[in-house]
């Protein structure tokens, strides 16, 4: 779709670091794939992050942003020199680079990203197979074509009113279950609702949008937590729902 219409696509795909759709990994479908490494994210850095091209146009630009000054073709991941001859008078030195100290951090975790995932989805996968037992709890299928990572995990409330589904998540916050639900009008913690990115200037009614947030539950899984926690997790959340809906 992009393609046929001209849109330039960037992904945002900190939380599917190490995912594939259909063979490939996520972060190369687009013209650029961000990968944020702050923390709660599959390589924790503090803060940081980096961005993944094979356009050289695009590297050229990100290399000139990073405050390589006329530094640029000692860059090890510089494209052909020539292609920095069209933007290296225009583009402004904006110093947007982590340091050497958070560099060194990132790296030896990527030799352990397949580890973690395959930590991740084991966790993800004894708190699914709970959670799809529960009523009023489903928990969206997921597709053959992927290889996701289980970091986190999210489930839908059906059957509930507005005013059970605020119940249900302050109890489960209650027990320590820390449940985060986009239904809320006021954002809190990352459940953010397009409504409030009051930084555009106008924003449609997307009523489509609004079905799936209004009762959408995601829940993070640290790797702190191990299975029989999980376990634990799914059954504070099962007596919850039943003491809410009985």
């Amino acid at each position: 779709i992009c393609n046929r219409l001209g849109i330039k696509l960037i992904e945002d795909r900190a939380h599917t670091m190490g995912a594939k759709w259909g063979g490939r990994f996520s972060g190369t479908f687009g013209l650029i794939g961000c990968f944020s490494t702050q923390t709660y994210k599959h390589i924790n850095s503090g803060e940081g992050g980096l961005l993944v091209t094979d356009d050289e146009r695009v590297a050229a630009q990100a290399i000139l942003y990073s405050g390589s000054y006329m530094f640029f073709d000692r860059h090890i991941s510089k494209p052909d020199v020539k292609i920095f001859e069209e933007f290296k008078y225009i583009v402004p030195n904006l110093s947007l680079r982590m340091s050497n100290f958070q560099a060194a951090l990132i790296r030896p975790q990527l030799r352990l990203l397949h580890q973690r995932v395959a930590q991740w989805n084991e966790r993800y996968r004894v708190l699914e197979a709970r959670l799809k037992q529960i009523p009023h709890i489903r928990v969206p299928e997921r597709a053959q074509k992927e290889n996701f990572v289980g970091s986190s995990i999210q489930f839908a409330l059906e059957g509930l009113s507005g005013p059970d589904a605020e119940a249900f998540v302050g109890e489960c916050h209650r027990r320590g279950v820390a449940v985060m639900w986009f239904g809320r009008q006021e954002p809190q913690g990352y459940t953010s609702r397009y409504q409030t990115w009051r930084y555009f200037n106008s924003v449609p009614r997307l009523e489509q949008t609004d079905h799936v947030l209004d009762f959408m539950c995601d829940m993070r899984i640290p790797l702190t937590f191990s299975v029989e926690d999980c376990g634990v997790l799914a059954s504070i959340i099962e007596n919850v729902m039943r003491s809410i809906t009985r």
